[in-house]
């Protein structure tokens, strides 16, 4: 475990950033990717997302350019497949109302 500090602690604050940013691109794109897929879980990884790389602006070094274009691709595929805009872009705290959804989370269809 110690070593496993270490290691954390000689990385880069902006390569771990970027590493979780990743993962809510993936997490998102799962969610996008489900029949049918789960908009409402998608918008709130995409949400995420944005919040990081728009809010960190240039702090995410190289690795920057790549997660802005993943973060375009997903909001396009959210709004192909029905979604309205999500919270992020808009600027508003809780942007467009949630999307009806079953227990289950997802949106139906």
């Amino acid at each position: 475990m110690t070593e496993l500090r270490q290691q954390l602690a000689d990385t880069p604050a902006r390569t771990v950033v970027a590493n979780h940013c990743y993962g809510m691109f993936e997490l998102a794109a799962l969610h996008l990717s489900l029949d049918p897929p789960k908009l409402d879980q998608a918008r709130l990884a995409i949400d995420a997302l944005a919040l990081l790389v728009e809010g960190l602006a240039t702090r995410l070094g190289e690795e920057e350019g790549n997660l802005r274009e993943g973060l375009t691709q997903l909001r396009l595929a959210f709004v192909r497949l029905g979604g309205t805009t999500t919270a992020a872009e808009t600027g508003a705290p809780g942007g467009s109302p949630p999307e009806p959804s079953g227990a289950s989370g997802d949106t139906g269809g």
